[in-house]
């Protein structure tokens, strides 16, 4: 797809009254909002650098706001893995050192919200971050190790990686719920890409979705009672996830289990890949594309 004629829409969504807002549009790609914990901004990225956006707490725009870049050192081929700390002080990325944006190397760092040297997390690549804990001491994320994969965590400051799943069929996207209880995150194991749910050590993995779509990137609402993911409304390979197709982004009520469709546009790669609530538990921010005919 020639680039020029793609543009991404930086969108927020009212779940209340459905109704969609636009904060920024480009004609290039970016990817991938977090809501800052203070709702007042959103992160995304593009062509390898972190911006940052000012939104009202609600998810409007702020007038005559323009992304600006956060500065991240050496880190300039990040990819759409990256998200803030619960404190709001810390952001995390995933880095591809070489030969970006082709090469499976991407490793994760930290570094200041209004940006700074990044410190290196994990030694291992590809390892593509995901979510922080809500005591900001565990990341987890996604790797691929020996072909396969798996959801790891390791300590925020770096360390030990620890294996929480280990399945032939791809595992990936995962998030802690708001009591640190349970990672959400997509498997491949039954067949479709469907959203599954285990304890924070990989204990007891329970499907969660079982449909005919194949569904990605679980987000808990900060309050625990909604379940945000994306689904491929497209046919496409289970432990795929690319861009530009019909997707739909579907929400979950904790306590019965009803799924209510959302939105669907043309999306998927970059639309909700990271957590992207705002702190309200009522909007939240996500990325839709359009293709122009000129």
């Amino acid at each position: 797809m020639n680039i020029k004629n793609l543009e991404s829409r930086l969108e927020t969504l009212d779940i209340a009254s459905g109704r969609r807002t636009l904060v920024h549009k480009d004609r290039v790609r970016f990817e991938a909002p977090n809501w800052t914990p203070d709702g007042k901004s959103l992160i995304f990225n593009q062509g390898g650098l972190l911006y940052r956006i000012a939104v009202t707490p609600n998810g409007m725009p702020v007038e005559g706001s323009r992304p600006t870049v956060i500065p991240t050192g050496f880190a300039t081929r990040n990819n759409n893995d990256h998200g803030l700390s619960p404190d709001g002080q810390t952001l995390a990325i995933s880095h591809h050192t070489e030969g970006y944006p082709e090469g499976a190397d991407s490793m994760i760092y930290t570094v200041p919200v209004a940006g700074g040297v990044p410190g290196q997390v994990t030694t291992k690549a590809p390892s593509y971050w995901h979510a922080w804990s809500p005591d900001g001491s565990t990341l987890v994320y996604t790797a691929e190790r020996n072909r396969q994969f798996d959801i790891y965590q390791i300590p925020a400051e770096g360390g030990d990686e620890v294996n929480l799943t280990n399945s032939a069929a791809r595992d990936d996207g995962p998030d802690f719920s708001p009591d640190g209880r349970y990672i959400y995150f997509n498997s491949a194991r039954s067949g479709r890409m469907q959203i599954w749910r285990m304890d924070a050590d990989g204990g007891n993995p329970v499907q969660i979705t079982n449909d005919d779509c194949n569904n990605w990137f679980p987000h808990p609402s900060p309050d625990g009672k909604q379940l945000l993911y994306l689904s491929y409304l497209d046919a496409i390979e289970p432990d795929d996830h690319p861009p530009d197709k019909n997707v739909m982004l579907c929400l979950m009520d904790r306590d019965s289990g009803v799924v209510s469709r959302l939105a669907g546009f043309t999306g998927g790669q970059g639309t909700v890949n990271v957590p992207s609530w705002a702190p309200d538990s009522r909007h939240f921010a996500f990325v839709s594309y359009r293709i122009h005919p000129d």
